[in-house]
């Protein structure tokens, strides 16, 4: 459905102002170009042996040295904070970095360790593009869930999203016999509402986890974006409706398997009301926001011209007519869909 990787966009000095403003700027190593210079690959495996998409990299001691001590101070503002990432954290290690050759922004993976108890945490360097940006920020302000990251130069840092990846989830957990189906089926109503309401596109199941959460009755389940590249891009309007990818179709017939019509609205409805709610909240960052979206390019103006079509035809309006980028689109479609 998605023809070809998209267009990296820079981030502006008015998108760094918002950034600075808000504690998202850091001064901090921008190690993404000296960790691309690793001189061995091996692929990585999964527990079960399995080989994934990651690369195990690897560098010459000397450089190695030099790159783990960044990396750990950037762990440390990341987690902690400015006054943290000038102390010593000897009891914090950098024991592997993987990198992935795939998506827009080419990730390395950070798995750091603490020796006092050998308990690992990960986070991610990447290439930073104002089309992500614009989607973890979206995420923060509108969905239920926090984005810790942090950026300097051209270096994105996001701390690691926690979760079964959804396409794991589909293979290893939805034929569980205790799975408990209406709750997957209402959770995922409501990932996909959110979605589209913010206009993310690409919600295939390898970029979004399952966060399962054991209650003192049930299991509580909440489904994650953890790839915002495709955020107010293409110009296809299917490309933002997460049911229309093939590889969700077995969470898709679930849900209308187990959830009758008047009980999808009840959850749609439900969602567009906290999703207002949290706007109200964040108001003054929701504005800055969509007022710098709206005035740069993030998108190919055909794409700006076909999604205005789209959204026009899904919502029998003419409203998106006049909009001219792509964040007058998303700046409108919220407004709509919430009314705030």
């Amino acid at each position: 459905m998605i023809p070809a990787r998209k267009i990296m966009y820079e981030v502006t000095t008015s998108l760094r102002q918002y950034l600075y403003r808000f504690d998202r700027l850091r001064e901090i190593p921008n190690l993404y170009q000296d960790l691309t210079r690793f001189t061995g690959a091996v692929p990585y495996e999964d527990t079960r042996g399995r080989e994934t998409l990651w690369l195990t990299v690897m560098y010459p001691q000397d450089v190695s040295d030099d790159l783990r001590r960044g990396l750990i101070r950037i762990y440390s503002e990341l987690k902690i904070g400015r006054d943290a990432a000038e102390q010593e954290h000897e009891h914090l290690m950098v024991d592997r970095i993987d990198f992935g050759d795939f998506g827009n922004s080419k990730p390395f993976r950070i798995r750091v360790t603490n020796l006092f108890n050998d308990n690992s945490d990960y986070f991610y360097v990447k290439q930073a593009d104002a089309s992500r940006i614009y989607g973890l920020e979206l995420e923060h302000i509108l969905s239920p869930n926090r984005i810790n990251y942090i950026m300097s130069g051209n270096t994105l840092i996001e701390e690691h999203i926690a979760g079964v990846p959804g396409d794991m989830f589909m293979r290893d957990y939805l034929t569980n016999p205790a799975l408990n189906k209406v709750r997957i089926a209402k959770e995922f109503t409501k990932f996909t509402e959110r979605s589209f309401i913010r206009l993310l596109g690409d919600m295939r199941s390898v970029n979004y986890v399952v966060d399962i959460t054991p209650d003192f009755e049930e299991v509580q389940y909440r489904v994650r974006p953890i790839d915002f590249d495709q955020q107010s891009y293409e110009g296809n309007g299917n490309i933002y409706l997460a049911f229309r990818f093939n590889s969700n179709r077995p969470v898709t017939r679930l849900a209308f398997e187990v959830l009758n019509r008047k009980s999808i609205d009840q959850y749609v409805n439900e969602e567009h009301a906290q999703m207002a709610r949290r706007a109200k909240v964040e108001s003054t960052r929701l504005r800055s926001l969509l007022g710098i979206m709206r005035r740069e390019q993030i998108a190919p103006e055909e794409h700006v011209r076909r999604l205005a079509f789209d959204l026009n035809r899904m919502h029998g309006t003419t409203d998106f007519s006049d909009c001219r980028s792509m964040g007058e689109l998303t700046a409108e479609h919220i407004s709509l869909m919430l009314g705030v």
